[in-house]
């Protein structure tokens, strides 16, 4: 973004002297200063009052040119369009970055810390890049700005969805505590400066791909409150996001990027948002030839949108915003608030300040896929590796024990990097991993067997795979998903394994009963024979650059694994409601789901045990607007170091409305040693008790029982105790 001030006085000041100098050395800000020594340009001001005054010196077509993404320069100011980028698990570059595991798989790490550090080590690497273009002007690579699109916080409700892969799975708390974790790390710390911006991506109810840009999805208002929007709440209120992404579809006949009710009286009212709301790429357009064919017009959809609060979008806004000014369509003082909103989070960002002002300017282009960078991809790879199964401490292998190794399957010398990724640097396959990792003198046998999802012609190509496995002291079978199964624009049409895979498996687990099995996807993956037939199950999602060395390292026990399922893995397709079903008391995730899952909500396993032990809470009794404190000894009882995630949950012992089975109120990671125990404690809210009331549209805690539940999982509770809300 350079922004060069046209325009000067016939007094040249130190500023102007400043500014010059800096110019000439590639900074961001103004070239010369206009007349007046503008206060736009005063960095001892408020950002706020910055911003009010640089919208008070433009046009109504300069305004417009500044809510498009991509809009034209406006000249007599010199100052660019953004250009925003993405950043999921990774940079979006066209030079390589560091690419780290897919955000479900930092989801299964439940560690909100390491998902911090992954933010902030993903923003440096974008600040470095928007410092290098400044800086050199012959500086490789696109010209990347600092508005960036993550994270992806929609529910993960449907496991068809396709984009399963960008979110932090079924839970509203977990999704929350995470995204607020990583939004935290994109935006920085600095009172004063965003080391980015971070947009919140998709508000809101979206997990369906198929005729996205025109479904419109029917929501009751209580699932809506209680299900669908606090995770959004607690990334803005808490976690001060200054971005939000307007989705595609409707809610309840409302298309989202002209709905008040989302963007306006929830968003900037009630939750007292300050930043701006973009739409999706095309969303004004999505409405003109979609949602509303035929019934508005270009600047009836671009007043409306404005209107409901959405403030930033396409080419559109740039054509018709100062039409609908023009026809009296749109108040020019909310066209104002808009652009005031996407101004005041530009300055703060820097961009017209001099550098050396800037804490983020001086960051270096060495730490784009830097040492220290590639050591937190392994460490996030190797926390967000789930253990399934386990049968008689199978896992983990003894390398020393193992002359000949077979590794087999589709994943097995691939690299799948995941949806909104860049371009990654030497990733690691996980072939290369067991090489890497194996004995020295160790024989690494290797057969594809077959494809991903193509289900032809694989007979030959399974017999061969069966033949080296039954000569191996081990077989590990490497399966799964891709992107063309799953991602943007394609919900998955099936919980199994696509193709031939299955079959692969067992005809090596009938070749070598000494058979592990590694699922490589990203949505839950229905596979039943698996669990009862195979020793050993690892879920290792798309594990970015280091993904072959993490699984290796836990198959080998250089690593203990300590992932835990941020979804529910259904036992069947049949036990999962339609995908136009938003209610999701009607059978969705652990929170409602009808029978037992394959593997629940929370679900992982240790190569160590952990004992639970003096639940304590106090007081038992609280008011309403009251809290508790809960505390639970954890000790490692086993011969290894590990990590333990402990879950608490609450359930409404009675209740006026169907309240969940159990919900997650509490978690941590923790790291004990052999015979090490550890005190973890939580506080516990009333207002975490409350359900949404659509008598008073708000929400309510009704006083009575409530049991407390702390485990390993969903399932897996260890310890519990009951607590009494009290009447006012």
């Amino acid at each position: 973004m350079h922004l060069f001030a046209g325009g000067g006085s016939n007094t040249v000041s130190p500023l102007v002297i400043a500014v010059a100098l800096l110019a000439s050395l590639g900074s961001t800000i103004p070239a010369a200063e206009p007349p007046g020594n503008p206060l736009y340009l005063d960095p001892a001001q408020p950002a706020e009052k910055r911003a009010q005054d640089l919208v008070s010196r433009l046009t109504l077509e300069e305004k417009a040119m500044l809510l498009n993404h991509k809009g034209s320069t406006v000249e007599r100011f010199g100052i660019k369009c953004d250009r925003w980028n993405q950043c999921l698990h990774g940079v979006w570059w066209d030079r390589p970055t560091t690419l780290f595991p897919v955000p479900l798989a930092l989801a299964a790490t439940w560690d909100s810390n390491l998902v911090h550090e992954v933010a902030t080590a993903i923003s440096d690497e974008a600040r470095a890049i928007y410092n290098g273009w400044h800086q050199d002007p012959m500086f490789p690579g696109e010209h990347k700005g600092l508005i960036y699109r993550a994270p992806v916080i929609n529910i993960g409700r449907n496991p068809y969805w396709g984009r399963n892969e960008e979110a932090y799975g079924e839970d509203p708390y977990l999704t929350g505590r995470l995204g607020m974790a990583y939004v935290k790390g994109l935006q920085g710390n600095d009172p004063r400066y965003l080391k980015l911006v971070s947009t919140l991506k998709h508000y809101a109810v979206n997990n369906v791909e198929q005729g996205r840009t025109s479904l419109s999805a029917t929501v009751p208002e209580r699932m809506l409150y209680e299900y669908w929007l606090p995770h959004f709440r607690d990334c803005i209120v808490e976690g001060q996001a200054q971005s939000v992404m307007a989705s595609y579809n409707a809610i309840n006949g409302v298309p989202s990027n002209i709905n008040p009710l989302l963007l306006t009286d929830i968003l900037k009212q009630r939750w007292g948002f300050q930043g701006f709301v973009v739409s999706d790429l095309g969303g004004v357009n999505t409405m003109v030839t979609g949602h509303m064919k035929g019934q508005m017009t270009y600047e009836e959809a671009v007043a409306k949108s404005l209107i409901a609060g959405c403030d930033f979008s396409d080419k559109e806004f740039e054509t018709y915003l100062p039409l609908a000014v023009r026809q009296g369509l749109l108040p020019e003082t909310r066209l104002n608030d808009a652009v005031l909103r996407v101004l005041r989070d530009r300055i703060r960002l820097g961009e017209f300040d001099p550098q050396e002002l800037v804490p983020y300017s001086k960051i270096p282009t060495n730490v784009i896929c830097s040492p220290e960078h590639r050591a937190l991809a392994l460490k996030a790879a190797q926390e967000s590796i789930v253990l399934l199964i386990n049968r008689n401490n199978f896992l983990p292998l003894n390398k020393g024990n193992l002359k000949t190794i077979a590794v087999i399957g589709p994943h097995a010398d691939t690299f799948t990097p995941g949806g909104y990724s860049g371009k990654p640097e030497n990733p690691v396959k996980p072939l290369q991993g067991i090489r890497n990792r194996a004995a020295n003198g160790t024989k690494v046998l290797y057969a594809r067997g077959c494809e991903i999802s193509d289900a032809s012609n694989a007979e030959d190509s399974i017999a061969q795979a069966a033949a080296i496995a039954r000569g191996a002291d081990v077989a590990i079978v490497y399966v799964g998903t891709n992107n063309k199964i799953e991602s943007e624009g394609r919900d998955r049409t099936s919980l199994s394994l696509p193709g031939r895979q299955e079959d692969l498996v067992e005809a090596v687990r009938a070749a070598n009963p000494n058979t592990v099995v590694v699922l490589m996807n990203a949505g839950p993956l229905t596979v039943p024979w698996l669990k009862e037939n195979v020793p050993a199950i690892l879920e290792v999602w798309w594990a970015g650059v280091e993904g072959g060395d993490a699984i290796a390292d836990v198959l080998f026990g250089d690593a203990n694994p300590a992932g835990r399922l941020p979804h529910t893995v259904y036992a069947s397709e049949s036990q999962v409601p339609p995908q136009d079903e938003y209610d999701v008391t009607k059978g969705f995730t652990y929170m409602y789901l009808n029978g037992k899952p394959l593997f629940p909500f929370g679900h992982g396993l240790s190569y160590t045990r952990f004992k639970y032990s003096d639940l304590r809470v106090s007081p038992k009794q609280i008011p309403v607007t009251g809290q508790i404190m809960v505390r639970v000894d954890v000790e490692n009882t086993g011969k290894r170091a590990g990590d333990e995630v402990v879950q608490l949950y609450v359930h409404e012992v009675r209740s006026s409305v169907k309240r969940p089975s159990k919900e997650l109120r509490g978690f941590e990671r923790a790291s004990l040693l052999p015979g090490q125990k550890k005190t973890i404690a939580f506080t516990l809210a009333g207002e975490k008790l409350a359900f949404w009331d659509v008598r008073t549209h708000g929400f309510v805690v009704e006083p009575g029982a409530f049991d407390v539940l702390v485990g390993s999982s969903s399932q897996d509770i260890h310890v519990q105790t009951r607590i009494e809300v009290k009447r006012e």
